[in-house]
């Protein structure tokens, strides 16, 4: 079991390693802030707007299909990335989310059916999130050396050998029999279309693209009415909306802090994948302890603790940064506490036959607000001053905290 629960959160890992191995190395892909933003939210664009296909998928097809077909695809674009010039790896970053999106609803899916017994599932859950957050410690750390060392390409190498031991140590997950159901086109390329607009609009600082955004979001909402809806309304809860805070807020700061360390501060490559260990160390132990606790008290106390955490160090960052090592580890803190809890909340509340796209929904939301968050964050950042766009994070992740308190139960979501 433990081999399997090992391949499963490399699957994750391998989402969370490309996703902050390529910030370090964005200012040696180009010096353009907007083709920066575009080689990020490439990634999370779709990686957002297709995590709740994938979990319908998952459902549908059965999630251990769709858990090796996202394997073997992240393998394959990984190496195809490496050979890539920057402007084809925009559109290759983009597949690559596709394939993530894939892993991310499956893996939880076969988690849930490997560990029916709700503590034990937590406590999975919990290792889970903390073997993926050891992608957040190695991705700057190895993102700034393999740049330096070997170029941009060497980021996307690494990717191919943990994808093939992922697939070696998950031969042996359980087949979750297949579950009819209709795919929803209308949601799919709605949300497609609301997402990416909603994202062109922030970059490239245009007004005209928030009026498809907008008709695109009100043809999704009103598809989810339907008794098959790709969301269904039951899954539908403030457990969402605090995903996408606790994203908006970790990767528009990791965004912002990766440009201020490299062009305002000097910083070598390197040096700013070490400048923030103090955020990413956390990440790779303390989910463990998360998944013990919320197994003990529930969701709602972690999660409102690790709001809390990630608004202190937000602020502290952008009020004083000489306690950059104290605000990068409470933020640290904060994540590997809240992300866990809102997992066990949301995929833990829905019923097993809609495990994936449970997972997938909160996924979904998770990594909308990361496409939202390098997107106002860099934005304000570049209009403004770093430190103004930091102390907008800290006031959306306080907020995030006070939803939790008042609509996450002890148990579970509403």
């Amino acid at each position: 079991m433990a081999r399997l629960l090992t391949g499963l959160s490399l699957g994750y890992f391998l989402v969370m390693l490309d996703t902050t191995i390529v910030t370090v190395a964005l200012p040696s892909l180009s010096p353009a802030l907007v083709d920066q933003q575009w080689i990020s939210n490439g990634y999370t664009l779709t990686f957002a707007a297709f995590l709740l296909t994938a979990g319908a998928w998952s459902d549908r097809f059965g999630a251990r299909r769709v858990f090796f077909t996202g394997l073997v695809s992240f393998a394959l674009l990984s190496g195809l990335s490496a050979l890539a010039s920057p402007t084809v790896l925009i559109g290759l970053r983009a597949l690559l989310g596709v394939a993530g999106a894939l892993l991310v609803p499956s893996s939880l899916s076969l988690i849930a059916t490997a560990y029916p017994v709700p503590a034990a599932r937590a406590k999975a859950m919990g290792v889970w999130a903390a073997v993926s957050g050891t992608g957040l410690v190695a991705g700057p750390l190895l993102g700034g050396v393999l740049t330096e060392a070997f170029g941009w390409r060497a980021i996307f190498v690494v990717n191919v050998p943990v994808a093939l031991l992922a697939l070696a140590l998950s031969r042996s997950a359980p087949s979750t029999p297949p579950k009819p159901r209709r795919l929803d086109v209308v949601s799919q390329v709605s949300a497609v279309i609301a997402l990416s607009t909603l994202t062109y609009a922030l970059v490239e600082a245009v007004f005209w693209p928030l009026i498809p955004a907008a008709v695109a979001a009100l043809v999704f909402l009103r598809a989810q009415r339907r008794p098959d809806a790709m969301l269904p309304r039951r899954l539908v809860s403030w457990g969402l909306l605090a995903g996408a805070i606790v994203n908006f807020g970790l990767s528009g700061v990791l965004f912002v802090l990766s440009l201020y360390f490299q062009q305002t501060r000097g910083y070598a490559p390197s040096a700013t994948g070490l400048a923030f260990l103090p955020l990413t160390i956390p990440t790779a132990f303390n989910p463990i302890f998360t998944g013990r606790l919320v197994a003990r008290v529930g969701p709602r106390i972690p999660a409102v603790s690790g709001f809390s955490l990630m608004a202190m160090g937000t602020l502290i960052e952008a009020c004083s940064p000489v306690l950059s090592v104290l605000a990068l580890a409470l933020l640290g803190f904060g994540v590997s506490l809240a992300i866990p809890s809102l997992l066990t909340a949301v995929v833990g509340s829905a019923p097993p036959e809609l495990a994936g796209i449970a997972g997938g929904a909160l996924n979904a939301s998770r990594q909308t607000g990361a496409v939202l968050g390098v997107a106002v964050l860099g934005v304000l950042a570049s209009g403004t001053s770093t430190a103004f766009a930091l102390t907008t994070a800290a006031v959306l992740l306080f907020a995030g905290g006070v939803s939790c308190f008042l609509f996450l139960r002890e148990t579970g979501n509403p």
